[in-house]
């Protein structure tokens, strides 16, 4: 049983409006073809006052008055607002000794839920609240769907359907006789709409009209409810590593402020890992979480399995609160019982988990804030008494209202304390003033004049400058650094306009003027480990990352920057550069490109004509034979339904002191919109240097208004102790409403 909804238009020839009684008694005066006695016209207020117990509008093209029966019939386009809720039928009749709505004819009920009810024949209370209705249909918010051969109403918030049909799919256009994708018929089906939920019993799911199930009992959310619990789409995959995996998560609704979905995982090589996420809102804020356990077989770092079973499971969760309108405060904690477990269960590919503890405060340009932080280092060569407990990391900067004295007066501060089990501990204090005087010449040429002092305090225990923990010259002491800093920025942009496209070409020029000797080997270097040097800090002052690095002696930034602007949106721009020293600058190692009098040439590159085509190109040729010693394309192509993105890298090593590996790999990803309904997606990752794959992975996902499926295929080719190179099939499917 199914049926085709049509949607009714309705010109409506109103020949007069009432609301209440007044608007009415007119209406009749004019319309009713008998005549009205002045007893009638007593008894016609009751209409107003009877019919739903409030004001409402009524529109017919004919009102008849019957003062014996006590009955009103309205013909004709009839239509009946009140209280939201609004019945349009071609006759409705109101019996004013009993109470009862009759309607008949093209009826449609449209409910303040958004609900609409369509019928032919409908007998209801006054308030319409109340009655049976035949030949029900009924179009629910979400555009679902019920049939039914009858229908009790039992209140504004239950209605009871009859051997009826409920369906989320639409009809076929070019077969509306043939039955739905899915559908459920039911014995009886009652609609809550108080608590937002539907319930079948004697119920049968059909799939193309064949029955494919029998449940006894089923119920689900309605359109409108908020959250409900109940199963979510289950996931069906299989792995090398973990056989055939299972996970049907299950949400319960605890209240309006928190939740918990629990997500186990059933495996056939692995068990059961149980999983779940909590979520709560409080008054100031709200917290979250994820954490999963499992009880498994030991194995070694060659994935061999040992005699005796272990717990293996981890925890991510966070949360931010406010305090008032200056401070919040918040925590992130991140931890896994060993370093495999994640990437193994597939439930994280993180190199670092990182737990801090923080409150912050903003006050117009002012920041505050104070942390901790601790680690878990994943990768196998980690070692966890070498990682640092941070406790805690303040931090202030405060900036000078610009009415207050000529130019911009920025102040900031900086606190560290990091402690080690089996390596040497270390205490920063860092203090920074910068003053900045803009100025913009007769011509267009813009100046800006800065000066910086800055002072590091540095309180170390165990320190060896050779690196080497035993050394005789490890010791514990006091190391102090001023670094002051003098700089001119002179820019000059040459805008012009040719028809519907604006060029912009701005020349750069930096003079920065410090003192050799900033980076003395009895200071340890903590936070600037990694620089890279691109078009991001082309024109910094200070290109390391952090306090405890800085760069010194005398030193030009020179280059150029090229834009064109169109009409439509698109843009193209490029950056080029080079850095020049009076001297070479050991501080940097010897392939970053900074550690010669003359560094290595920048460029960057971003075009983006349209929104089909977006491509960013960044390089770093030697200074000396210009060959590439790093190179970023980053291109995507096509319509929206149509993308193709591709991401090649090729690094040199980018430390200041400890070397890193070169990488050259590239990443291609393929997402094809094969109609409103199909997506597919391919995408790959591989090591040009080892000449190897990383991970490639193939989908395709399904969705329509009542039905969705995905599958991806995928496969890991890397290895880390006991995780071993996998394929792993998903699967996932829901029907609409129902999980």
């Amino acid at each position: 049983m199914y049926w085709r909804e049509g949607q009714r238009t309705r010109q409506t020839r109103r020949t007069g409006q009432i609301w209440a009684s007044i608007l009415l008694l007119l209406w009749l005066f004019c319309l009713t073809p008998t005549s009205i006695s002045a007893q009638d016209l007593r008894q016609v207020p009751a209409l107003s006052q009877d019919l739903g117990q409030a004001p409402f509008l009524l529109s017919a093209d004919q009102m008849i008055n019957d003062s014996q029966l006590g009955q009103i019939t309205a013909k004709g386009n009839v239509e009946i607002s009140s209280q939201g809720r609004v019945l349009m039928a071609d006759s409705v009749s109101y019996n004013q000794r009993d109470g009862v709505v009759i309607a008949s004819g093209n009826l449609t009920l449209m409910e303040p839920s958004g609900e609409v009810i369509f019928a032919e024949h409908m007998q209801l209370s006054e308030d319409l609240t109340e009655g049976f209705i035949e030949s029900v249909r009924i179009l629910l918010t979400d555009n679902s769907r019920f049939a039914a051969n009858g229908a009790r109403r039992r209140g504004a918030d239950r209605i009871d359907l009859a051997k009826a049909v409920y369906s989320p799919c639409e009809i076929c256009k070019e077969n509306p006789d043939r039955a739905p994708l899915w559908q459920i018929k039911a014995f009886r089906v009652t609609h809550h709409r108080d608590a937002h939920e539907i319930e079948y019993r004697d119920a049968v799911l059909e799939i193309y009209g064949v029955p494919v199930a029998y449940m006894p009992y089923f119920r689900h959310a309605d359109p409108t409810a908020p959250r409900k619990n109940g199963f979510l789409a289950p996931e069906l995959s299989s792995s090398t590593e973990l056989g055939t995996k299972l996970q049907v998560p299950y949400f319960w609704a605890i209240d309006r402020d928190r939740d918990l979905t629990f997500a186990p995982i059933f495996t056939s090589q692995e068990g059961i890992v149980a999983t779940g996420e909590y979520r709560a809102l409080t008054a100031r804020g709200g917290y979250e979480g994820q954490a999963s356990l499992t009880y498994t077989d030991k194995r070694n770092d060659n994935n061999e399995r040992l005699d005796g079973k272990e717990f293996r499971g981890h925890i991510d969760a966070l949360g931010r609160f406010n305090i008032d309108e200056t401070w919040r405060w918040g925590f992130d904690f991140a931890r896994s019982t060993d370093d495999t477990y994640l990437d193994r269960y597939g439930l994280g590919d993180e190199d670092v988990l990182t737990s801090d503890l923080f409150v912050e405060g903003f006050r117009g340009r002012d920041y505050m804030a104070a942390s901790a932080y601790s680690f878990q280092g994943l990768e196998v060569d980690d070692d966890p008494g070498s990682t640092p407990l941070v406790a805690p990391l303040l931090d202030y900067s405060a900036t000078l209202e610009p009415e207050r004295l000529p130019g911009r007066l920025i102040f900031d501060a900086s606190v560290a304390s990091l402690y080690r089990d089996d390596d040497f501990d270390s205490r920063r204090a860092s203090f920074d003033g910068t003053w900045q005087l803009p100025y913009i010449g007769p011509a267009g040429d813009v100046y800006t004049l800065s000066t910086n002092l800055g002072a590091d305090l540095y309180w170390l225990n165990g320190f060896s400058p050779t690196g080497q923990v035993s050394d005789t010259s490890s010791a514990d002491g006091f190391e102090a650094r001023l670094r002051p800093t003098v700089a001119l920025d002179w820019r000059f942009p040459f805008i012009r306009r040719q028809g519907s496209v604006r060029q912009v070409i701005e020349p750069v020029a930096q003079i920065i003027m410090s003192p050799y000797g900033g980076n003395p080997n009895e200071i340890p270097n903590e936070d600037s480990r990694s620089l890279e040097f691109d078009d991001t800090n082309l024109f910094s002052l200070n290109r390391f990352p952090g306090y405890d690095r800085v760069e010194s002696g005398p030193r030009a930034n020179l280059g150029l920057k090229a834009s064109v602007y169109g009409a439509s949106g698109g843009y193209t721009n490029l950056t080029v550069g080079q850095v020049f020293r009076l001297k070479d600058d050991d501080t940097f190692a010897e392939k970053t490109g900074l550690d010669d009098h003359r560094s290595d040439y920048v460029m960057a590159l971003h075009i983006a004509p349209s929104a089909f085509f977006d491509l960013t190109n960044r390089v770093r040729l030697d200074r000396n034979n210009f060959s590439l010693r790093r190179n970023e394309i980053y291109l995507a192509i096509g319509p929206k339904y149509l993308r193709f993105a591709t991401t090649y890298v090729s690094l040199e090593r980018e430390l200041t002191t400890d070397e890193l590996e070169a990488r050259e790999e590239i990443y291609n990803s393929l997402r094809w919109e094969i109609d409103e309904r199909w997506i597919a997606t391919l995408e790959s990752r591989r090591d040009l240097r080892e000449d190897s794959q990383i991970n490639a992975s193939a989908g395709v996902q399904y969705l329509d208004e009542c039905i969705g499926f995905g599958i991806t295929v995928e496969r890991d080719f890397t290895r880390d102790r006991d995780v071993e190179p996998s394929t792993s099939i998903r699967f996932r499917f829901l029907l609409k409403n129902l999980g």
